[in-house]
């Protein structure tokens, strides 16, 4: 008997899904966007999703080689993928949203698998005084870069319940630092705010927003840099700008967007809508260029971003992966 690739592409994506549901666990504390919306999504949907998505056939895009990236970076930060930065303010290394693995899913073996290097490999890192993370989804949180870096992090600083995955992936219950929204932590001479995106959290079907999710601003004596995590866009964007700006830079999510979730990221119009509220002098867009997990072309949101920033006189950066900003 024949099977076709489209009969094989569904039943890999169900055994997927039935793997995600052994591996899930129950919660009953959840978590709540604050204009109460409500991320809703089918088993069928999800299936489709897993089955349906595109990916692009060649990537024509320049990229760095490995020994041209300077990883003792000064007063600078490197867009090392994805939602992944590496930044220094000239003695503090803060690394966010660690992501170095090949696929983001819960198996190293199957699921939405990288499109683009990590500019940076993980054994180069340099010493990490910081890691922080948005929240516990697969391209956010990797469990198996989380045990490479444990030992070479001085402190993690994590949205509420986001700690509970660390210490279950044995990183000391001292170095992890756990916020709500608009709690902050002053830390080598840096103030780290969380503070509301518009999202939600889980790692499968019966877990979902038991964690927390959120943004960061991050502030010392000469920079004030925000950090959107995976967001809507929403009300949200104006009370940070009021409250937390002025910004010299944010970077905000800006990729992988969808109609049926246009609740939870944004569209490239809609990122340069956050970023005039925000009350930034530049913005870069992030969350495109390292995993394709929408249908929309590979490289549409820097060219749709670059579009709306031009026509509305927002300033950009759009660096390539590797180059040090």
């Amino acid at each position: 008997m024949v099977i076709s690739n489209s009969l094989i592409k569904w039943l890999r994506a169900f055994s997927l899904l039935f793997l995600i549901f052994l591996f899930s666990s129950c919660s009953n504390k959840t978590y709540q966007n604050s204009d109460g919306t409500q991320y809703k999504k089918s088993i069928f949907e999800t299936v489709r999703w897993l089955v349906e998505r595109d990916l692009p056939a060649t990537l024509e895009i320049e990229f760095l080689e490995i020994n041209d990236v300077e990883v003792d970076i000064t007063e600078a930060a490197i867009w090392i993928g994805h939602s992944t930065f590496l930044i220094n303010n000239g003695e503090i290394n803060i690394l966010i949203d660690p992501v170095f693995s090949e696929r983001v899913s819960p198996f190293s073996f199957v699921g939405p698998k990288r499109m683009i290097p990590p500019a940076i490999e993980i054994n180069q890192l340099p010493k990490i005084d910081i890691v922080l993370i948005s929240h516990n989804h697969y391209d956010h949180l990797d469990y198996f870069t989380i045990k490479r870096i444990r030992d070479k992090v001085r402190q993690f600083i994590v949205p509420i319940g986001v700690d509970n995955h660390l210490r279950g992936w044995d990183v000391k219950g001292d170095s992890i630092a756990k916020l709500n929204w608009n709690e902050n932590i002053s830390i080598y001479g840096i103030e780290i705010t969380c503070l509301p995106s518009r999202h939600f959290s889980g790692r499968g079907p019966f877990n979902r927003k038991s964690t927390l999710w959120g943004s960061w601003a991050i502030k010392d004596s000469n920079i004030n840099i925000y950090f959107s995590g995976d967001t809507g866009y929403g009300d949200h964007f104006k009370d940070i700008g009021r409250d937390f700006g002025p910004f010299d830079l944010v970077l905000l999510d800006t990729g992988q967007y969808n109609s049926a979730w246009k609740y939870s990221h944004m569209f490239p119009f809609e990122s340069v809508r956050a970023a005039k509220d925000l009350n930034s002098q530049f913005f870069m867009p992030i969350h495109w260029a390292g995993f394709t997990l929408s249908k929309h072309p590979w490289d549409e949101p820097i060219k749709k971003s670059i579009e709306y920033a031009e026509k509305e006189g927002m300033r950009y950066i759009a660096p390539m992966i590797g180059e040090v900003i």
